[in-house]
């Protein structure tokens, strides 16, 4: 098996890794650079063009730095990815499609896309490939694990082992995984080492603390970041507080509540009877807000998820406001005017006295070591990340560490240092 990481070995988002036995080539994710790094324009055999008879695409999740590319590849290369995560995208698609033209390609070209079950292996060719949940930021991701010509690669995808969903993961990984011979891991935290220390159940706790303290609750979060989304919700149900959320919000909930075929039955993602989050109405292109409204949040309070821009910058001009608490619940890096995401959309519109309310949607390093003792792979390829050589350093001494290029081929035999 030949493993080539054609981007995504010195940079965060925007990976794609191809796997090639015999012929047969299985790439993984194919989406948009973050912002910062040099501009690269991807033409790859088997994936953008040439021969596509012995090719497939696996997407680990629906963030627009592993999908959004998708629409620029020919409708005959099968693309899979899991059933939830496609709903969600067609859901977004479906919102801002109508202005966003990438984002309504993209749409276009999900619908010929094919979807997996969760732990039920699929065949391409020489590959066999298992899916994998993993707890990620982004609801309904997945690791692969990857077998071909006698060896086995797990590729982790984006994951975390402090989210709602990550107590389950020793077990997963002893049932689907197993040891493996080679590991590509992503590395995102690797110079926020500690980065996850704080874990959705301890970031849901504090939410239920300060709802409680404050009557009216305004939070800053990403619409497609589930997890919180419903940890928010039932926080809000804990403390009386009444649960807003725009149209598109809701839809994005309705999605997942008791729907995925995994997790469905929690009582996380499962509405409370007669408790459903409160959908704010629109009129044109406001929010309507009457005084029975302003007379519902000044006796009962509120949380509302908030999104940057001016309509809801309008609607929280409109209603009580004393004492009012704002979280922002995402990376600070959007605030930050120094930095190359900075959005000046949801700068302006989040208060300079917010509070930080947040935990990273990747892996600790602490935790990362433990996967590697549990998979005990001859040898480990990092990608999703901006510093391998700290990653390097960070694990050589227990593990050997393969610091791939971009474009550079490792060919996975019995030598792990076998290099091409």
């Amino acid at each position: 098996m030949n493993i080539t990481i054609h981007r995504g070995s010195n940079q965060i988002g925007g990976c794609v890794t191809e796997y090639e036995s015999n012929g047969w080539k299985l790439f993984v994710d194919y989406g948009e650079q973050l912002p910062g790094y040099a501009v690269t324009s991807l033409q790859v055999e088997g994936l953008t063009h040439g021969d596509l008879s012995k090719s497939a695409l696996l997407i680990t999740h629906y963030h627009g730095d592993h999908v959004a590319c998708i629409a620029d590849l020919h409708e005959e290369l099968p693309i899979y990815i899991g059933q939830t995560a496609k709903g969600i995208l067609e859901g977004l698609s479906e919102h801002v499609g109508y202005v966003d033209k990438k984002q309504k390609a993209l749409n276009i070209r999900l619908k010929s896309a094919n979807t997996f079950t969760p732990g039920v292996s699929l065949e391409c060719g020489e590959f066999q490939i298992t899916p994998v949940v993993m707890d990620h930021s982004a609801f309904d991701a997945y690791a692969f694990r990857i077998e071909a010509g006698g060896l086995k690669v797990f590729h982790t995808g984006d994951f975390r082992t402090h989210g709602f969903r990550s107590s389950k993961l020793p077990q997963v990984i002893e049932k689907y995984v197993g040891r493996v011979d080679y590991l590509v891991c992503e590395a995102t935290n690797v110079c926020r080492p500690v980065a996850g220390v704080m874990s959705e159940h301890e970031l849901q706790t504090e939410f239920v603390k300060a709802f409680a303290e404050n009557k009216y609750n305004v939070v800053y979060l990403s619409s497609t970041n589930i997890d919180r989304l419903f940890g928010l919700y039932h926080a809000a149900l804990k403390t009386g507080r009444p649960f807003y959320v725009d149209g598109y919000q809701k839809k994005i909930m309705d999605i997942v509540a008791g729907r995925d075929r995994i997790w469905g039955k929690s009582r996380l993602y499962r509405y409370k009877e007669g408790r459903e989050p409160i959908v704010l109405h629109r009129e044109g292109d406001e929010f309507r807000v009457n005084d029975k409204f302003r007379d519902n949040l000044s006796e009962n309070g509120y949380v509302i998820i908030a999104r940057g821009g001016r309509r809801f910058d309008s609607l929280l001009s409109r209603i009580p406001s004393e004492g009012r608490k704002t979280y922002f619940s995402m990376w600070r890096g959007y605030l930050d005017k120094s930095n190359v995401a900075y959005s000046s959309e949801l700068a302006q519109s989040v208060p300079v006295n917010y509070e930080y309310l947040h935990t990273s949607g990747h892996c600790d390093m602490e935790s990362l070591d433990w996967l590697f003792s549990t998979l005990s792979p001859r040898a480990i390829i990092p990608i999703h990340t901006d510093n391998p050589r700290a990653f390097a350093d960070l694990f050589c001494d227990k593990w050997p560490i393969l610091m791939m290029q971009d474009g550079e081929t490792f060919r996975a035999i019995k030598d792990p240092l076998d290099m091409e």
